[in-house]
């Protein structure tokens, strides 16, 4: 039976959406923009970007064609829905540790520019500062990834890890439901 699981992988409820300040490098937003519509994000954005968005020659998915993309000239343009919640990602110290961060239900992930941090007004606006704990700073789109990664982990609706390497069971009631393999293991369904 090869049926095609329409909440496959299962998002968690609310929205979320990624972006940085001050991006200069085309490539980066388009990893990012990548990443985003694959994980579900609502949107994208920049704040004081060098280039246009239309130049995110990486974003291999045309997630732009398929999520909005909101190119803020400055921090002062910048409007998020009623309710998101700024989340600031920047190796600082003070910052929450990802692994450690509940995440919101309604946020709005904010990365610094690839050659620079944060800035001080942007820090302050945040309702939220996280860190990914590595010893340097990592490239933007990746920190953006490891960041909806997290966020999709800990919010959706996965099985628990299980004691010893490997994966959960397979579910008997969800056979059926996904074109996965059988071997696949499914975590619980949102």
């Amino acid at each position: 039976m090869n049926v095609q699981a329409t909440n496959w992988p299962p998002m968690p409820r609310g929205y979320f959406a990624i972006g940085a300040e001050r991006m200069s490098k085309a490539l980066n937003l388009g990893n990012l923009m990548r990443s985003a519509h694959g994980f579900g994000a609502s949107f994208t954005f920049t704040i004081g970007a060098t280039y246009q968005a239309l130049e995110a020659a990486a974003d291999t998915s045309k997630g732009r064609n398929h999520l909005p993309h909101y190119d803020w000239a400055g921090l002062d343009e910048m409007a998020l829905p009623q309710g998101c919640q700024l989340v600031g990602v920047e190796l600082i110290d003070g910052a929450i540790d990802l692994p450690s961060f509940r995440h919101p239900i309604r946020a709005a992930y904010v990365l610094g520019p690839e050659l620079g941090s944060l800035s001080p007004p942007l820090i302050e606006r945040c309702d939220h500062v996280v860190k990914i704990p590595t010893r340097f700073c990592v490239n933007v789109a990746m920190a953006g990834a490891i960041v909806m990664y997290d966020r999709v982990k800990s919010l959706a609706r996965f099985a628990d890890r299980p004691i010893r390497p490997g994966g959960p069971e397979l579910d008997e009631t969800l056979r059926g439901v996904t074109n996965m393999p059988e071997t696949t293991p499914i975590r619980g369904q949102g």
